[in-house]
């Protein structure tokens, strides 16, 4: 989404994200106080303080051990997110700026660099004739398309190579993805921070956008999942 989930209702919250049960001394780590995490071995939380919050931090994570095992964090960094705060996925409206909370999974990298030396991760090169198409009206709409189709206005699209910064690396996010709900919103992306709040997306300082990467492995079927602090969210998953 320009800088500045099949669906199936999980009856389950993100819990109290970043915060220790009632009288717990000490909490599990976050994933294991999660309803759902994807099914996968791999996590990214996006935890911000609140709804209205435009920052906050995203931390990865490795489920370690036979069976349920446990959760490790493999690293954490700031993050940003949509200058419009935080929103009920299942109810976004495109055009607000805000982030989607909720559980989703990342279907593929994409980058203007290179990919980070030992990306596993399925990695798209942003050319310079990739478009994001935003347009409503369009056949092909939120998705990649080479070149830009005619019914894909350019004015609600992202042409993918004038965002240096930002799409130096990035993972898609699931959001309205894979079966897309026109004015839902387009283009959520996990990407390198550009120096302010996103219109949507969750972005992290480069380095750490890169660490994600070399981490991030397909197999073990990370998903991202956004929420806040203090409110509880049902996940929708995708």
């Amino acid at each position: 989404m320009r800088p500045g989930v099949v669906a199936v209702l999980v009856s389950a919250s993100l819990l109290t994200l970043g915060a220790a049960p009632p009288g717990a001394s000490s909490s599990p780590p976050l994933p294991a106080r999660m309803a759902d995490t994807g099914g996968g071995t791999q996590l990214i939380t996006a935890v911000a303080p609140g709804t209205g919050s435009t920052t906050g931090t995203v931390t990865w994570w490795d489920r370690r051990g036979a069976g349920d095992g446990r959760w490790v964090r493999a690293g954490s960094a700031p993050a940003r997110f949509g200058a419009g705060g935080l929103t009920d996925g299942a109810t976004r409206v495109q055009g607000t700026n805000t982030t989607p909370t909720g559980l989703y999974d990342l279907p593929y990298a994409f980058g203007i660099r290179a990919a980070p030396r030992g990306t596993a991760y399925p990695y798209r090169p942003v050319r310079k004739d990739s478009w994001w198409c935003q347009d409503n009206a369009s056949r092909a709409y939120n998705r990649w398309t080479e070149p830009r189709p005619a019914d894909c206005r350019a004015a609600e699209a992202e042409h993918l190579v004038t965002y240096t910064a930002q799409y130096a690396h990035a993972l898609v996010v699931g959001f309205n993805y894979h079966r897309p709900v026109r004015g839902r919103g387009a283009g959520i992306f996990l990407h390198v921070d550009g120096r302010g709040a996103t219109a949507g997306c969750v972005s992290v300082p480069s380095e750490a956008m890169r660490r994600i990467l070399r981490w991030a492995k397909p197999y073990e079927r990370p998903h991202l999942a956004i929420g806040t602090e203090g409110g509880r969210t049902a996940i929708t998953r995708y």
